[in-house]
């Protein structure tokens, strides 16, 4: 099998509250010119970019806004455009990296030079034990403060890694929350974040339906 070679410079997409993690699937809609060109100009290369959040101070520069230093990158893995130009793609998540410095924009779109060395256990799934109990109660609660449901019988099946990352990715957590739970050092640090933030989003849903009735 052969070894698969990281980029030194990465085309960065900022998205808020999009979240990809390593060997994660994210589908997207291209339809802005300048991310046009920059999936074509992807295909057209290795097929890789990375997802990233803006940070709070976004609304400084709408057009290309400050980004948090930890992104990930993924690859196309399926992608098809539409009479319009417009892409639908499939996104495979990689690694995780720090970005080193920004280039200057390519026809619109943003690029960084990217260390991965911090990260390269991400090349490997994780499998080591979370506390999937608690993540479970959480999530169950979670759910019924916000009137949802779940196939329980697809979340037991989970594997950890997947039921946290697939959890993570679903779950409309803020940029900052989902920064923080991209930044996690491994997977028991991103479970015990992913649990905090449905425990505590589950807090703010009964709050406010108390203050309604």
């Amino acid at each position: 099998m052969s070894t698969l070679r990281l980029p030194e410079v990465v085309p960065i997409f900022p998205l808020p509250g999009v979240l990809l993690l390593p060997r994660t699937q994210l589908p997207l809609h291209i339809f802005e010119p300048r991310y046009r060109a920059m999936i074509r100009d992807a295909l057209d290369g290795d097929s890789m970019l990375a997802m990233v959040q803006p940070t709070e101070d976004a609304a400084a520069d709408p057009a290309n806004p400050p980004v948090y230093p930890i992104a990930c990158l993924g690859s196309i893995t399926a992608a098809r455009t539409s009479d319009d130009g417009r892409y639908y793609i499939n996104v495979s998540g990689i690694i995780r990296f720090r970005i080193v410095r920004e280039l200057p924009l390519k026809d619109g779109y943003r690029r960084a030079v990217a260390d991965f060395t911090p990260f390269a256990a991400d090349l490997n799934e994780d499998q080591v034990a979370i506390d999937r109990d608690r993540l479970i109660a959480a999530l169950t609660t979670y759910l019924s403060a916000n009137g949802l449901g779940a196939d329980w019988s697809s979340v037991s099946a989970l594997r950890p890694e997947p039921l946290v990352n697939t959890l993570a990715m679903a779950c409309p957590f803020n940029p900052s929350e989902k920064q923080a739970i991209l930044e996690s050092a491994d997977l028991p640090e991103r479970a015990h974040v992913l649990t905090t933030l449905l425990e505590m989003a589950s807090l703010h849903a009964g709050g406010d339906g108390a203050a309604r009735h």
